[in-house]
């Protein structure tokens, strides 16, 4: 595991990186021990839970 810091989304460069990616199962792991799901959840290496970022259903639109 590496030494970056678990922060949730970042820009940063030195923001952590994914070592195994998984799209087939819908996660990727990070160097930091973290499981990021394609849904933008998130399962941090301490055992928390950060909750996917969803848009509401009225917010979306639909292709006719």
């Amino acid at each position: 595991m590496c030494s970056h810091q678990t922060s949730g989304a970042s820009s940063d460069r030195n923001a952590p990186h994914i070592v195994a990616a998984h799209p087939e199962q819908g996660w990727n792991l990070l160097c930091d021990g973290a499981i990021v799901f394609d849904d933008t959840g998130e399962l941090l290496p301490d055992g928390r839970i950060v909750a996917p970022h969803r848009v509401p259903a009225a917010l979306l639109t639909i292709a006719a």
